[in-house]
Order: structure tokens, then C-alpha cells, then sequence
């Protein structure tokens, strides 16, 4: 859906840069779930809204109107609004409503107690389609590696080799070694004593969880039901009900010693609210970015994993469509919706003078990785111009939009629609589009006004409603293209999620993670189908063969179930050699597979990380323990 515009009228204030902060993204346990609640879009109708600059942001004055113009009536104000929340900006502004296709509400209009003067302010001139822009300097686009999957272009991999570059042999048989202590200490009675399960067996399990996100049924039992009404063939020759249920409830991803050990630890700096999860958390995130680059386009922004347990993880979002649950910051690539990098949002911890939006998308550039001519694109709350500067001084461009205060004018309900002005300062441009609504927005890779238009349904003078091309900034149409990575990312998970109610929220994100994996791993079959020239499966068909595949793993007799490096190329014999992973040792090293230290050196042929040593030759025992 598109960005659109509203109508409301206020006085005259000063141009000033733009910091964008907001009252939403605190921890469940650090406020009052009525104020916790602020939704990313509003529409005008919620008061007054701040447009404020970070202390950390180089202030500009706006400049003398010219002489025998007169300056539009509109601009940014700066708020007098008091700190309250230190992960934030000075402010707790909102923002229009932008982007509609996430299905955010108008939330609760607000009043603002405090009225800046703006009497002692000149008033910044705004420019029109009349005043001719420059264009910027545009991005030359220097990935690290080629845009899409990392893998061998002409092998031909099956949808469980692609699951397992995420789902590894390695740390599947982590979480069944946490397993099965967890299950041999709290879940076994004399009559009916803990048996341990195998590799086999995860996979057994995970190849159920995968069909019953395809196949819904209300409760677990109701997959094993016979009758008319069920009889479903597939889990009976998978597993029985009873040990189905006896790993769901043991399912363990952390050992009881780092967990006590941490428990020991409550209260203090060293803590990790994100212990119980870590092995299998560590691994998702380093396999993400393993397997696939993006291309130029891509965009940061949240995604809710849906839970009501009771831990301080959990947050409340009035407006979003998932209100309780866990906050995820991901990197997404717009184009294909793959995910490319996530964190999980633990509370506000530190003081930032930043903010949360700064410094969550520093924390997922990682420009070593990626490379530079990026074009990023994100949404008004983590758009400010101290974020855009810095990251251009990285080579990587950045757009979106930016929520303004209460006070600056809106354009006249005269205005015709498609009307635009704007203001540049240095490298930043700041514009107003007028659509249904008044959209604001930032950018460093724009020009003001292009030849570009949309179309829209009019109303005429004589009541009829007719189509009308209006004009449409660059800025604008771009954003509508590439904003929504994470969003198609999001659709492509609930379509098929395997997410389960559970009061364990570190099994909450192992489901998540599964999802993630397999979303992930249908993107790498759909791009390398298409770069052949084949046609991809669907998702509902690879989650399928996926959950097919992964029964008969379980059900094999061998001790080692399918390995996770790729299969070999169809062109040749596959020649496992150690490569260096950058041109350079001393750069680009990633975690090693085996013993998680950083190492500089990978197979050539398993595209995977391996430590090549005197004292530590991961390279060999990995490959010695797939069988290769």
C-alpha cells in the first residue's frame, strides 16, 4: 500500500532537523501498557506531534526567506518537550499514518500541554516544482560478494539441504544433548522414566511441527484422532502422540549449567535475559548472513513474535497487529523479503543519546559484510538526520519517511492533490507530498521533483469520480517499492507459521527461528530455480517437501540423518578446500561451525566457516563428522 497525505493547517515555526523518537519501545516491566502502546502510523487527527533534534545532531538555522517572495507558512519546530525515557530522543512525538498496508489503527488523539512560542523564529522558505533541484550524488553499488544466494549456482539442492544450512547437525544435536538432561531431571517418574531421543528423532518432531503449520488443527491431539472427522495418515507413521508430546514439553535449547550459572549472575550487568535461547540464536543469525547477499534495496524495520508469557522480554504494541509479544529489529532485502539479519529487542538497557532507532539500524549495518551503495529504506521511527549523515559518510544512502511536529502547517485543503514542496540542506532532503494525507519525508539519494506520477481516484465539480495521473515525488514512489522487505518477510512466515501456544517463551522463538529457516531456505530454492531458468515450488509445496524429507530422515537407521553441507555440483566431482573467506586474512572472519572462535578460513565447496589450525583443525573434524 502507499503512502498518503492529510489536510490540517498550523502556524508558521522554524526549519529544523528532524529526530525521530517515540513513547512505544520500552520493556513490558518499564511502563504502563496504556502508554506503551503507541503505534508507528497516526493520522493527523492525534494532536500535536514533535519533530525534534537529537543533542548529538549538528544544529542548522533556517535561511532568510528571499526578498520579494513570500515563504510558505510551514515548517519543522523544535519541541520544549522534557527527556522522559533514556533510550529516546527529547520527545514523544507520533507520526502520520504512512504506510498503510500493516493495517495500523489512528490510536488515541493526544494534547499537547506546551505551546513553544515561534514569535522570536524566522520562517524557512519552502520551495516548490517551480524551483529546480539538484540531483545527488547516487550510489555506486560495491557488494562484498555477488547479490543473491552464496551457494553453488548449478547444484541441485534439495529443500532439506537448504533447511540445514540453518538448522545444522551441529546445533540440533545441542538442543537434543539440553534435551534430554532437561527431560531426564523434570520429566520422568518410575513409572514411566525418560527415554533420550536421538538426532533421528528431532528431526521426526521438527518434520510435525513444519505440517501442522500446513495442516491446522486446533489441539495436538487432534492429529492422532481417528474417526471420520480426522484420521490423519501422516503423524501416526512420524512419530507416536505421547513422545511428540514428551519433546515438546522437554524441548531445551540451553544447558542447565549456563543456565544456573547465569541464574547466578540475576541483577547484575553480566546477566543474559537472552541465556536460554543463545545457542540456537547465534547460529540463526550467522547462518542468515552465510548464505545469502543482498541486493542494493533493503530495508530495517520491527517484527512481533506473538506470546503472552510472563517475562520481561514481552512487549505491548497498542496499534500493531500483533500487540504482545517479543520485538524483533530485522534486515531484510526488499526485493525478495529474505531475511538477512535480526536482534532481539531485551528493554531498554543503556542510556543513548541516539536513540533505540539509531542505534538499531547501526547494529545491523554491518557494512564489512554487506559492502557500500546501499539504498536503505526505513520508516519514521528511525528516520533523523544524525542516522542519515553518519551513514553516508559509510557510502550507504538512506530514505523514509519522518514524523512531524503538531505544529508545522500542513498544506492548504486548496492545495491541489500531488502538490509538493520542499527544503534541502546539505546532503539532506527534506519534502511534503500531498496525497489524501500530508506525507513528510527524508532522503539523501532524491531530487525534490521528477516526471513520475500515480494515479488516484478524483472527485470533480460535478460529483463524479474520476482516475487522474498526479505527480508523485521520487522519493515517494521509491519507497512505496522497496519499504516493505520486512513486511513481505512477515507474510510469507504467517502464511504457514509453525509458532504453537506455549508458556515457554524460549520455545516462542524456537518455532520463530524454524519459521525464519524455512521462509529463508524457500527464498534460496525460489532464486535459484529462477537463475536457472526453472520454476520454483511454492511455499505451501517446499514446506511440504520439506516435512516429507524430514520424516524420512527421522525414520532412518543410519546414526548421522542427511548432512548439512550442500549437495554436490551436477557439473563435477565436489572439491572441499580451505579458502580464504575475504582477500584479505585479517578481514571478513566469521564464527567458526565447530568451535564458534573467529576464523578467516571456509570450505570452498560447503560455503561454511571452519577453523584451519595447528592447534585447532576444525576443518577436518567437521568434515570427518558429515561424512565428507
Amino acid at each position: 500500500m502507499e503512502i498518503e497525505s492529510g489536510t490540517r493547517v498550523f502556524s508558521a515555526v522554524e526549519a529544523k532537523d528532524v529526530c525521530v523518537r517515540r513513547d512505544s519501545d520500552e520493556s513490558g516491566d518499564d511502563i504502563l501498557s496504556e502508554q506503551s502502546g503507541s503505534s508507528r502510523f497516526h493520522s493527523e487527527e492525534e494532536g500535536d506531534i514533535a519533530l525534534d533534534s537529537c543533542s548529538s545532531d549538528e544544529e542548522w538555522q533556517p535561511e532568510t526567506p528571499v526578498a520579494g517572495k513570500r515563504p510558505h507558512s510551514a515548517a519543522f519546530q523544535e519541541s520544549s518537550s522534557e527527556e522522559s525515557d533514556e533510550e529516546h530522543c527529547p520527545s514523544t512525538p507520533q507520526t502520520p499514518r504512512s504506510r498503510r498496508s500493516r493495517g495500523r489503527g489512528r490510536g488515541r488523539a493526544r494534547a499537547n500541554s506546551e505551546q513553544s512560542s515561534s514569535s522570536a523564529l524566522p520562517e524557512e522558505k519552502w520551495l516548490d516544482v517551480s524551483d529546480p533541484d539538484i540531483t545527488p550524488v547516487q550510489p555506486v553499488f560495491r557488494p562484498v560478494h555477488t547479490p543473491g544466494p552464496k551457494l553453488i549456482p548449478t547444484a541441485a539442492y534439495t529443500a532439506l539441504q537448504l533447511f540445514q544450512f540453518f538448522f545444522t547437525n551441529s546445533v540440533l544435536q545441542t538442543i537434543v544433548t539440553n534435551t534430554n538432561e532437561y527431560g531426564r531431571a523434570h520429566h520422568t517418574t518410575a513409572s514411566n522414566p525418560w527415554a533420550d531421543i536421538t538426532l533421528q528423532d528431532m528431526f521426526s518432531f521438527m518434520a510435525l511441527v513444519i505440517y501442522m503449520g500446513i495442516v491446522k488443527c486446533s489441539a495436538f491431539p487432534d492429529y492422532w484422532r481417528g474417526g471420520s472427522l480426522y484420521s490423519l495418515p501422516f503423524p501416526s507413521t512420524v512419530m507416536s502422540r505421547n513422545k511428540f508430546r514428551r519433546i515438546n514439553q522437554s524441548l531445551h535449547l540451553n544447558s542447565r549449567a549456563d543456565d544456573a550459572a547465569n541464574d547466578e549472575r540475576r541483577g547484575t550487568p553480566t546477566y543474559d535475559r537472552l541465556c536460554k535461547i543463545k545457542p540456537l540464536y547465534e547460529e540463526m543469525r550467522t547462518a542468515c548472513k552465510q548464505n545469502f547477499h543482498p541486493a542494493q534495496a533493503i530495508a530495517v524495520d520491527e517484527r512481533m513474535v506473538a506470546s503472552k508469557a510472563r517475562i520481561g522480554l514481552k512487549q505491548y504494541m497498542k496499534n500493531k497487529p500483533v500487540r504482545w509479544g517479543y520485538k524483533l529489529f530485522v534486515l531484510a532485502d526488499s526485493k525478495s523479503g529474505y531475511t538477512w539479519d535480526f536482534f532481539v529487542y531485551q528493554g531498554k538497557q543503556v542510556s543513548s543519546e541516539k536513540g533505540l532507532g539509531y542505534r538499531s539500524v547501526t547494529q545491523l549495518l554491518d557494512t564489512t559484510l554487506l559492502g557500500t551503495g546501499y539504498k536503505l529504506f526505513v520508516d519514521n521511527f528511525y528516520t533523523s538526520p544524525a542516522l542519515f549523515r553518519d551513514l553516508l559518510k559509510q557510502k550507504v544512502w538512506a530514505c523514509g519517511t519522518i514524523r512531524t511536529n503538531g505544529r508545522v502547517n500542513h498544506m492548504s485543503s486548496r492545495s491541489p492533490r500531488g502538490s509538493i514542496r520542499w527544503i534541502r540542506k546539505d546532503s539532506l532532503l527534506f519534502l511534503q507530498w500531498k496525497d489524501t494525507r500530508d506525507v513528510f519525508m527524508c532522503s539523501t539519494f532524491h531530487t525534490a521533483h521528477g516526471p513520475d506520477t500515480v494515479s488516484r481516484r478524483v472527485k470533480g465539480e460535478d460529483g463524479q469520480w474520476t482516475k487522474k495521473d498526479i505527480p508523485v515525488p521520487p522519493a515517494v514512489k521509491e519507497y512505496n517499492q522497496y519499504m516493505g522487505g520486512v513486511d513481505l518477510s512477515d507474510a510469507l512466515i504467517t502464511y504457514y507459521k509453525v509458532l504453537h501456544k506455549t508458556r515457554k517463551w524460549y520455545k516462542t522463538f524456537f518455532y520463530h527461528f524454524m519459521d525464519i529457516a524455512t521462509v529463508n531456505a524457500f527464498i534460496l530454492h525460489k532464486e535459484l530455480a529462477m537463475g536457472k531458468g526453472g520454476k520454483p515450488l511454492t511455499q505451501k509445496a517446499f514446506r511440504e517437501t520439506l516435512a516429507e524429507q524430514l520424516a524420512q530422515v527421522g525414520s532412518a537407521t543410519t546414526s548421522t540423518p542427511a548432512p548439512s553441507a550442500p549437495a554436490p555440483s551436477t557439473s563435477g566431482p565436489s572439491h572441499h578446500k580451505p579458502v580464504y573467506i575475504s582477500g584479505d586474512s585479517s578481514k571478513g572472519r566469521l564464527k567458526c561451525r565447530q568451535c564458534h572462535s573467529k576464523t578467516p578460513v571456509k570450505c570452498g565447496s560447503c560455503n561454511i566457516p571452519l577453523c584451519f589450525v595447528a592447534n585447532r583443525d576444525c576443518y577436518n573434524a567437521w568434515h570427518n563428522a558429515q561424512g565428507l
